[in-house]
């Protein structure tokens, strides 16, 4: 499973820009840069103790502006206590160009692009003479993913380092760094962070960058080079760990992104809008029980409504439909329109179907049943792989995934029992999966196959045959919606170089859809079963059906 919140390794969340204001006391300036390591080290809590004691002390509009951005840096936004933060900023100084941005960077946040045009007239009204200005106004327009301008901000960063003359702070280099990945020019983008190195006081911020950029690019090996010396500079940097969960869950190594997670958690702080960052990450790695009970312990703390949404998969995943649909439809009621994404709605599609299993009212089974379709289609079109779309509703449609119960009730015997107790003792054994796996087919155990399955491709989703093992289970289960979805990801999985030497088992598997969908979709029919006899001519099942639809 992805990503379900919109969680791109965004730079925002890892190592965040700073800038330094000397104020003519010493004391002042240590707790100013403390509170803006403590944003860099994802430590929320702190700094806004910190802001919020340099406002009870100094209440300037410089100070309040640093307070109000911090609500802004958390990883989900509080626009309503950073806009109050700003007001009282503005309140202290009418003329405060950071705080006007602030409240711009608000309006970016929730959507309103007009809200680039507003920063433009900011910086000119500052003359563009301010480099904290030019600074703090780029750093805004690369805050958000889906909200921002790149080329602008990196003309008012170019200023900004211009300004600072032979001074220029690591950060500079770092907010230029995102503007070019935002612009997705990675090559720049490592550039800047690459002159950001020797500037930083902290070098984990810069490596966990740079190998959070690695990861965009999809150079995974390098990645984890990267976050790795992050680590060994800085074992107590908790954003590192952070990057390096989002290495393992790729790679779907699950109890070593449990231990990152650990340690995230270890080296953060208790602020429970970093808590609920956790419980979105445990619940990517498909470790439920720990993304629930940490989203208890904070759900009562905080006001944002993405609480909702992540409630809502965690009781989706246990098959509470109507519990889910509360949640869903309480996030929905309640957050900005524009952070509902397509996973949303085909969340809700999910949802629909699984009301509409149960349903006994015909209008109302109708009604779900086309919801649902609706919705999927949204999250699909999109492009959206926050989850196996077409393999979820399949697996609702057949009743759901095989509880533990079912499978240890099936077929057994003392190969069975030997394979389980050894992925037992490791999750992570491929080897002795397989082995499980074939075991309940051997022993017509099909939902033990189909729980073994599952777990291979989860741990291998690039290998192949485990989509067509589980297709082939899902079939003899009675299962065909599933079956049809499994079939559909080993054809799609299968890699150009590989398909002479999977010739016949990729015939049965387009012979298999195509026999499916014989009586509901022909023309799908035809053009399956015609692939079936391209790929192996003398496949008489196939030339049969050929001949049967084609009359």
């Amino acid at each position: 499973m992805k990503d379900i919140m919109n969680m791109s390794m965004n730079v925002k969340k890892i190592a965040l820009g700073a800038a330094v204001i000397f104020f003519t006391g010493f004391a002042s300036a240590q707790t100013l840069q403390d509170g803006i390591n403590s944003i860099d080290s994802d430590k929320f809590a702190q700094a806004k103790t910190n802001f919020t004691d340099m406002v009870a002390k100094t209440p300037t509009a410089e100070n309040y502006f640093y307070l109000g951005n911090t609500y802004l840096r958390q990883s989900e936004p509080d626009y309503a206590k950073a806009t109050e933060s700003f007001n009282k900023g503005l309140a202290a100084d009418s003329k405060s160009y950071l705080n006007k941005i602030g409240l711009a960077a608000v309006k970016l946040g929730k959507g309103d692009k007009a809200a680039v045009a507003e920063i433009q007239k900011i910086v000119t009204d500052s003359r563009e003479k301010d480099a904290e200005v030019l600074f703090r106004a780029a750093e805004a327009l690369t805050l958000f993913d889906k909200n921002n301008s790149p080329d602008l901000a990196i003309q008012y960063l170019n200023k900004a380092i211009e300004r600072a003359k032979k001074d220029v702070p690591a950060y500079y280099y770092y907010t230029l760094g995102d503007a070019y990945r935002l612009k997705k020019v990675p090559g720049d983008a490592m550039t800047a962070y690459d002159k950001a190195l020797p500037l930083a006081k902290n070098k984990a911020s810069v490596y966990t960058r740079i190998g959070t950029l690695w990861m965009a690019a999809q150079q995974w090996q390098q990645a984890k080079t990267s976050i790795e010396k992050a680590i060994a500079t800085d074992p107590t940097y908790a954003p590192a760990y952070k990057a390096m969960a989002a290495y393992d869950i790729r790679y779907q190594e699950n109890a070593k992104a449990t231990q990152d997670l650990i340690n995230y958690t270890k080296y953060a702080d208790e602020d429970p809008y970093t808590q609920l960052e956790i419980a979105k990450l445990y619940f990517t790695n498909e470790d439920y029980t720990n993304s629930k009970a940490i989203l208890d312990k904070i759900f009562d703390k905080i006001d944002d409504p993405i609480k909702f949404k992540l409630r809502a998969y965690q009781l989706y995943a246990e098959g509470k439909y109507a519990e889910a649909k509360q949640n869903m439809d309480n996030f929905v009621s309640k957050a900005e329109k524009s952070r509902i994404q397509p996973a949303d709605q085909g969340l809700q599609g999910l949802i629909a179907a699984g009301l509409a299993k149960t349903e006994t009212d015909a209008a109302k089974k109708t009604a779900l049943t086309t919801e649902a379709q609706q919705k999927i289609a949204i999250a699909k079109a999109a492009k959206d792989e926050t989850m196996k779309w077409d393999m979820e509703l399949a697996k609702i449609s057949g009743g759901g995934a095989a509880s533990q119960a079912t499978v240890d009730a099936g077929p057994t015997n003392p190969t069975i029992e030997g394979l389980k107790q050894k992925v037992a003792a490791n999750a992570q054994d491929t080897d002795s999966l397989f082995k499980l796996a074939t075991a309940y087919q051997d022993a017509k155990n099909w939902n033990g196959a189909i729980q073994t399955w599952q777990k291979m491709n989860a741990l291998l989703p690039d290998w192949a045959p485990g989509y067509y093992s589980l297709g082939y289970s899902y079939q003899q289960s009675g299962n065909n919606d599933a079956a049809k979805a499994a079939y559909e990801k080993f054809i799609s999985t299968v890699k150009p170089a590989d398909q002479e030497a999977n010739k016949q088992t990729l015939a049965y598997a387009y012979f298999a859809v195509a026999y499916m969908e014989k009586d509901s979709n022909a023309a799908k029919a035809k053009e399956y079963v015609a692939k079936s006899i391209q790929l192996d001519p003398t496949y008489q099942d196939a030339v049969k059906l050929n001949a049967e639809i084609n009359k």
